[in-house]
């Protein structure tokens, strides 16, 4: 064969070759190209809002609401105790009886004095009697006239200072019996009868503290509490009808104290160090379960968000930099990434404070399947997720 002619032949097969490799690899893209999987299934539910009841949970301790130490408002001798250590007192209940022989005896003698001064008014004011007719008749000086009216005056006085002189010993005397100066649970006695005790002295007898009702004082964050104000004014957050704020306790052992207290003011001033303002609520102990001291966590009913939103716990995450986020769903089905602000939980939800809207699609449901930028075939799960309040 020619030369001319075998390469032309070989030219033809080499062509057929290529050609049928292009073929090949076309029938390959094409094999691939079916063999793409499909986009990953996940669940998701669809935001809308309601009414969510906005509570904080704060540690505080339990105060009393009033409390009175015993002191003594005269010196003596403790000759009895009148109370049970421990035991309830009504207020003016007598406690202490200190001895009264010294305070007796002094309002014994303010009495014999003003009784001296009552009669020697009366003769004096007889003698300027007499006087005043001779003293104009100049039968006797007008000196010894002015002398007898300025006795009686002198003698007037003297029983004005008598009178107070028996007030005092009066009030000294009644000092002898140490009464309760309010109502309450009565403490240790600091004394016993026999001891020596002073008017006015530093240490107190006992103390009696009020147990029913009790207060309850936590610390909320300024910016908390700011926040919350601002809600409330322009009605985001709705309160009870009587414009109360209920509070409800949890005790050191965890249990639920029975009773609901109320809130009864917040302090005008915050405090520079800690940046919160103290809130005080008013409970009601009639088993003095509650004593003044202990720890306690209250839960603050601070209104209702009637445009609230909560979201599974299981959708929320973590970034790195601690933020939540959740996985959201767009109207072309690809995933994305919010950040999002969380605050307390209810059942299995948490309350979202910030961050999403009605109408967005969160991934509950497949979340490891789910990248963000990718698309994802999402099934609606709102339903299944109703009963925690999701939907």
């Amino acid at each position: 064969m020619p030369a001319t002619d075998r390469y032309s032949a070989r030219g033809r097969f080499l062509a057929v070759t290529c050609l049928a490799g292009l073929s090949l690899l076309a029938g390959c893209e094409k094999k691939q190209a079916a063999a793409a999987p499909p986009p990953p299934k996940v669940g998701v539910i669809t935001i809308h809002t309601q009414p969510v009841l906005r509570t904080t949970s704060l540690p505080g301790r339990t105060a009393s609401v009033m409390t009175a130490p015993i002191i003594p408002q005269v010196s003596g001798v403790i000759l009895k105790r009148l109370f049970v250590e421990g035991s309830d007192v009504k207020a003016g209940q007598q406690l202490y009886q200190i001895d009264p022989a010294p305070y007796q005896a002094t309002y014994d003698s303010a009495i014999a004095t003003l009784k001296h001064d009552e009669a020697a008014l009366v003769a004096d004011r007889a003698q300027a009697a007499r006087y005043k007719p001779l003293a104009a008749a100049q039968a006797v000086s007008q000196q010894s006239y002015d002398n007898a009216v300025a006795a009686v005056k002198e003698d007037e006085a003297n029983i004005a200072s008598a009178k107070a002189a028996i007030e005092t010993a009066r009030i000294n005397l009644q000092y002898t019996k140490v009464l309760a100066p309010i109502s309450g649970t009565i403490g240790a006695s600091a004394v016993t009868p026999g001891a020596l005790v002073t008017a006015d002295q530093s240490t107190s007898l006992a103390t009696i503290t009020t147990l029913n009702p009790i207060y309850v004082d936590v610390n909320e964050s300024s910016t908390t509490w700011l926040r919350l104000k601002q809600e409330k004014d322009s009605g985001q957050l709705e309160t009870t009808p009587d414009g109360s704020v209920k509070v409800t306790l949890t005790l050191e052992d965890g249990s639920t104290y029975s009773q609901t207290g109320k809130l009864q003011f917040s302090e005008v001033n915050v405090n520079e160090s800690t940046g919160t303002v103290l809130v005080r609520a008013l409970f009601p102990n009639p088993q003095h379960l509650l004593l003044p001291g202990m720890y306690v966590h209250a839960k603050i009913d601070e209104g209702m968000n009637k445009d609230g939103i909560l979201v599974p716990q299981q959708a929320v995450s973590r970034n790195t930099r601690g933020d939540a986020v959740v996985l959201v769903v767009n109207s072309k089905n690809i995933v994305s990434q919010k950040v999002i602000t969380i605050g307390r939980n209810i059942g299995s939800d948490w309350v979202v404070t910030g961050g999403l809207k009605a109408g967005e699609k969160v991934i509950v449901d497949g979340l490891m399947n789910a990248t963000p930028g990718q698309p994802v075939s999402p099934t609606d799960e709102t339903a299944k997720y109703a009963v925690n309040g999701a939907a």
